[in-house]
């Protein structure tokens, strides 16, 4: 028996379990592109698992392809504001937010196809608590979502069109510089996880938490409108990392993608569920563990499981019944300073 098995049984046989309706069999995984040394084979599967099968990621670029072939605006067409594409814009926006989020809802909790299998939390979404906007976790969620998060987002995406489309920021076409495309394609997800790393540390500052981030922490057990349900302020920093598209060079697909990636993959990693199951198959990939547990425990995971900030800065919750024990240590810590 090697120390993996052991990590394994000790995990399989604490008390945390118990604190969930499901638990993953195996502790939380990190990327191990960033781990010593490297195992080409472990980094090809965790990329093969994220971009082949059905997942956020993939969801979020056929999303954004449709719409960039279907119903976005040509560029020269951006040059000028003007109400008729910004509204476009807009609809691209909420539309696919609403269809997302709102089937995967009706899916999950309305018509609860699956029951509880894979679901962590052992509740039910919240229903007459004065903490939510209408007393309703689904309807103050909507809300937050579709009044805050799609104006801003919609404001930041209208800035960079119209910024491309007047040259002001690099835009770049397949055709000219092919490798990068299809790289900056790939490396979008690692931006978006570098950038929510450092926001989300700056939005657990007690002043910004209490005032702003505690809007979102409002879902202690989320569900898939929770993903973006954020107070005005935190919109404003979240939806910041689609300005390095000002800088960096970009085709509007990549814009598109990337909102999407930052606006509807919160839908599945809050949806609740850790798979999206018809009858008896998997269907795919939906909730994230390593952000669930976040919401439960608050002062871990701060980022995202792409790039380990968490590992390095000593705040990574694998699931275990021992992290739970240090994050409780440092919470203590961090509240009797």
């Amino acid at each position: 028996m090697n120390a993996t098995d052991d990590v394994l049984i000790a995990y399989r046989n604490d008390g945390e379990a118990e604190r969930w309706n499901y638990r993953p069999p195996e502790p939380v995984r990190l990327n191990p592109l960033f781990s010593w040394p490297l195992c080409p084979r472990a980094v090809w599967d965790w990329y093969r698992g994220a971009w082949l099968p059905l997942t956020a990621l993939t969801v979020c670029l056929t999303i954004a392809v449709a719409a960039y072939a279907v119903a976005l605006p040509p560029l020269e067409q951006m040059a000028t504001l003007r109400p008729g594409w910004i509204l476009r814009i807009w609809l691209l926006n909420v539309i696919p937010q609403t269809l997302v989020a709102g089937g995967l809802h009706w899916w999950l909790y309305i018509r609860k196809s699956q029951g509880m299998r894979k679901k962590f939390d052992k509740r039910d979404l919240t229903r007459k608590n004065g903490t939510f906007t209408f007393d309703n976790q689904v309807l103050d969620n909507i809300w937050w979502t579709l009044g805050s998060a799609m104006t801003v987002c919609t404001a930041y995406q209208v800035l960079i069109f119209w910024a491309m489309a007047n040259g002001w920021a690099p835009v770049i076409t397949f055709a000219a510089h092919p490798a990068w495309f299809a790289l900056w394609m790939a490396l979008i997800p690692m931006w978006s996880g570098l950038h929510f790393y450092w926001v989300h540390r700056l939005e657990h500052s007690p002043i910004l938490y209490k005032r702003v981030h505690a809007v979102h922490h409002r879902n202690v057990n989320t569900g898939p409108w929770s993903g973006i349900s954020n107070h005005w302020y935190e919109n404003l920093l979240y939806f910041t990392t689609y300005f390095v598209h000002l800088v960096v060079p970009s085709h509007p697909l990549h814009l598109l993608f990337h909102a999407y990636f930052q606006q509807i993959s919160p839908v599945f990693s809050h949806s609740g569920f850790e798979k999206v199951i018809a009858k008896d198959t998997e269907m795919a990939r939906a909730g994230d563990f390593f952000h669930q547990l976040h919401h439960r425990y608050f002062e871990c995971n701060y980022g995202t499981s792409e790039i380990p900030f968490d590992k390095w800065f000593g705040t990574f919750h694998d699931g275990s019944a021992e992290a739970t024990r240090r994050t409780r240590e440092h919470k203590k810590q961090m509240y009797t300073r």
